[in-house]
């Protein structure tokens, strides 16, 4: 049996800017991106703190450094620059692998910068959850 397991995310990541007129994806600053294991290409959920939205799109690096998060295509039409967004990006594995799994989960500043490794969310294991 596979299950979906979360690979990595980026939490609470502030919105850059929106382009409606770009074919699609979102751009994501590489330093991020790498920092919660999110490959270029790789399909990514996005969950809209701000507004609830929830949508789909792959990843696209953005220069290191940047803070870029911006949405581009049709999904721009469910972001507004300044809004708080939730970046997750899902893996397949056994369920023997995803007992010792841990997530790559970043924390960001207000500029879309790397907290400290002291502010990463605690991964909490599979016996917790289901006790």
């Amino acid at each position: 049996m596979q299950l979906r397991i979360l690979k990595g995310k980026i939490h609470r990541a502030r919105v850059t800017g929106a382009d409606l007129n770009y074919e699609g994806s979102i751009e994501i600053d590489s330093s991020l991106m790498e920092a919660a294991g999110i490959i270029a290409f790789e399909q990514v959920d996005i969950w809209n703190i701000t507004n609830g939205e929830r949508f789909s799109t792959y990843a696209l690096s953005a220069p290191r450094g940047s803070g870029t998060v911006a949405i581009n295509g049709a999904a721009a039409r469910k972001v507004q620059p300044g809004d708080e967004i939730i970046i997750a990006a899902f893996v397949s594995m056994s369920e023997k692998e995803a007992q010792s799994w841990k997530p790559h989960v970043v924390l960001v500043d207000r500029e879309n910068r790397l907290k400290p490794k002291g502010h990463l969310v605690q991964t909490v294991s599979r016996k917790e959850i289901f006790r």
